[in-house]
């Protein structure tokens, strides 16, 4: 009797160039938080997530557990900060494109002996420019406390990272990253994104 042929496995797809160094990176500084496995049963990067998102950069002047000095790259801390809601980080974001809007004058150097004419026809700034700084002074507003105001806009507009915002001010990150979400709770809800609390 003629032995039936073993269905082959199925093999595993080789990995996304780059992929595999990151994962090994993870496993050996400890942030396999952003690790899943896949159904070969192989450690993968949690796709779709922000930490997954982030390059790990190994060298070796330094010396650690791993045998060098990790270096991660700067993300965005509204897009990093894995805790914040979706009104959160839309209201930072939408905030962030108020102020940098605003801030396109094309404010040129002039010569001290140039006239200048005081109408507004074709010249000034554009009205989109004005808008734009209105909604973001409006917002500010809406931040009421000036240390939660603080937090946002180094935040959202100077695009400052929780670690050095904690570092600047003597507190710790939770705390931080408490008055960021705050901010960012009120506003959402300036926005309209969010239900006020009574």
């Amino acid at each position: 009797m003629p032995r039936k042929p073993r269905p082959a496995k199925p093999q595993a797809p080789k990995l996304p160039k780059g992929e595999a160094e990151q994962v090994r990176i993870r496993r050996e500084i400890g942030h396999d938080f952003a690790l899943k496995d896949d159904e070969f049963g192989r450690k993968r990067l949690a796709a779709g997530t922000s930490e997954a998102g982030r390059v790990y950069e190994v060298s070796n002047d330094g010396y650690t557990a791993t045998g060098g000095i990790v270096r991660v790259r700067t993300i965005d801390p509204l897009l990093g900060i894995t805790s914040l809601s979706r009104q959160q980080r839309e209201a930072g974001l939408r905030y962030r494109e108020d102020f940098r809007c605003s801030q396109q004058a094309s404010v040129k150097p002039m010569r001290w002996a140039e006239r200048v004419d005081g109408g507004r026809h074709g010249g000034g700034i554009a009205d989109s420019v004005l808008d734009a700084g209105r909604a973001h002074a409006a917002a500010t507003r809406a931040l009421c406390h000036w240390e939660v105001a603080a937090v946002a806009q180094k935040v959202c507009c100077a695009g400052g990272s929780i670690k050095s915002l904690a570092e600047q001010t003597g507190e710790g990150r939770d705390v931080v990253t408490k008055l960021l979400k705050v901010g960012l709770d009120l506003l959402a809800v300036h926005y309209g994104m969010m239900m006020g609390r009574r």
